[in-house]
């Protein structure tokens, strides 16, 4: 089983935080558009459960996503199962039709742009993204995938590791999904 952990950050400097990450040797892995349509379960309401399920879009590539309850720690950790499916429009339009006939409700759409970095830093593979969440702003991200709840611990450690090597300090506890339904409350009267 597989975890995902990371961290993001807000208030970042893309352009200085790009010549960080080329400093330490990350190699860039380029920028793609993201879609992220999440869904609510039809017996039991995600929010409350702390999990997240979304068809993802990237580029013309089309993925669905579970994420687990959040795990305790010093990082947002949860089990993550992602599943590629055929790419396309046509693709995302039929498995989004065949969730909403199953009972699943979109809950929102979040769009970003996402430029990604890779590197090898404490043992670990590490991604940084650069963010830019549209109508939310502009985000870091350090992830690793922990391979079991063993290596939690030292994934945990490489992610907040390389963010203090980065200088990011602004940790940005929320998913873009509850950053963009606060703000969508906020705007009503």
């Amino acid at each position: 089983m597989g975890y995902e952990v990371e961290v993001k950050y807000r208030d970042v400097d893309h352009d200085a935080l790009r010549r960080a990450l080329a400093a330490l040797g990350a190699e860039e892995r380029g920028t793609v558009d993201e879609e992220d349509s999440y869904l609510n379960h039809p017996a039991r309401d995600f929010a409350v459960t702390n999990e997240a399920f979304r068809i993802r879009r990237v580029g013309g590539d089309n993925r669905v996503t579970y994420k687990g309850p959040k795990e305790a720690g010093p990082t947002k950790t949860r089990e993550e199962i992602e599943i590629p499916f055929d790419a396309g429009p046509e693709r995302h339009e039929q498995l989004a039709r065949l969730f909403d006939r199953l009972g699943f409700r979109r809950v929102a759409v979040v769009r970003k742009r996402r430029t990604s970095f890779h590197l090898r830093f404490d043992g670990h593979d590490l991604e940084t993204t650069l963010d830019r969440a549209e109508g939310l702003g502009d985000f870091a991200e350090v992830e690793a995938l922990a391979h079991g709840r063993d290596d939690l611990p030292r994934a945990q450690q490489a992610v907040l590791g390389l963010a203090a090597k980065l200088g990011l300090t602004e940790v940005e506890p929320r998913s873009y999904l509850r950053m963009l339904l606060e703000k969508r409350r906020q705007a009503r009267p």
